[in-house]
């Protein structure tokens, strides 16, 4: 059973085929080839915090996986990350436990990975200016990744405490070619931005819809079981796109609370959600139909993005000899 540490599992990514192998994913869970049933999860009510169970099969990938991932809030500012996780991968014709990988790096990566790739599929083509709300390790990651999708020439940060905002600004400044700087507030990150990026932990919105300028693309990372990133406006406005309609729909823990509650308010219908990822990248569904037009990319995470991530990292890890193995039995 080959074993992947965070250090090796960082070093195999590779961005830009991640972005592709999560179309090919995202392509088989909307056509009915993937499986990702609703995630569960044992809560923690001491610390706030869950643990959920994730198991994928997408067979374009010979992808056979479950994560076990924790997200405990209160790590927030220590030397833990909020979401910590394991993934384990299995044979798919032998039902065999082969790899054991960290899946913190995939988690954090495949999602800001999976934002870029909405925003390559939604996003103007012309998108140069990149708000990300937040400071963590999802503020990291969707940098990286929304270069590589769109011409990005400036990033604004911005978050709850202007330090971190700043120091990120700094980090980013020294490993990515455009202009990285932070901003006092949300508003003054989204005004005038191409695309706006959240990934917080927040209570109450951070992106409101009198902020956002004419085509904007929002992608919403974020998860608070009591709390929500977007407006009902920008919700109600927005061209709305998720990965599963399912899972972005389901109850807690699976679903968003930034669509179940303007639905259970009365504010719209689950016909709404305008699309999967999967059906833009068929072409089943259109997207942006206008430059002025809003486009909103709504994430839960789904277990097809692991599964798809990790099968690229273990391909790798074999051609270059990474990794140790160990004998379960």
């Amino acid at each position: 059973m080959l074993v992947l540490g965070s250090s090796q599992v960082d070093a195999l990514l590779d961005l830009d085929a991640l972005i592709d192998a999560l179309s090919a994913a995202m392509a088989d869970l909307s056509a009915g080839r993937a499986s990702a049933p609703d995630r569960i999860a044992s809560l923690v009510p001491e610390q706030e915090a869950l643990l959920a169970a994730m198991p994928g099969y997408v067979p374009s990938a010979g992808a056979l996986t479950a994560k076990l991932v924790t997200l405990f809030p209160r790590n927030s500012g220590t030397r833990l990350p909020t979401h910590q996780a394991l993934i384990v991968v299995f044979d798919p014709e032998t039902g065999e436990p082969v790899a054991l990988l960290d899946g913190t790096v995939i988690t954090a990566a495949r999602t800001g990975a999976c934002s870029a790739l909405s925003a390559r599929l939604l996003a103007r083509e012309d998108a140069t200016v990149l708000a990300i709300l937040g400071t963590g390790v999802q503020a990291r990651s969707h940098a990286r990744a929304m270069c590589r999708v769109r011409p990005i020439r400036q990033i604004r940060i911005a978050g709850r405490d202007p330090a971190k905002a700043a120091a990120l600004a700094d980090e980013l400044s020294s490993t990515l070619e455009v202009e990285v700087r932070p901003v006092a507030s949300y508003a003054d990150a989204l005004d005038g931005a191409d695309i706006a990026a959240a990934a917080t932990h927040a209570l109450t919105p951070v992106i409101r819809r009198e902020w956002l300028a004419p085509g904007t693309h929002v992608t919403s990372v974020g998860y608070n079981p009591a709390g929500r990133e977007l407006d009902d406006a920008t919700v109600a406005d927005a061209l709305v796109c998720v990965e599963s309609r399912r899972a972005a729909l389901a109850p807690f823990p699976a679903g968003s609370n930034d669509l179940l509650t303007p639905i259970s308010q009365g504010l719209i219908t689950a016909d709404h959600v305008y699309a999967e990822l999967g059906e833009l990248i068929t072409g089943s569904k259109p997207g942006r139909t206008s430059a002025n037009q809003l486009t909103l990319y709504k994430s839960v995470g789904v277990a097809v993005q692991d599964a798809a991530a990790a099968a690229l990292i273990i391909a790798a890890a074999r051609t270059q000899s990474i990794g140790d193995e160990i004998t379960l039995h």
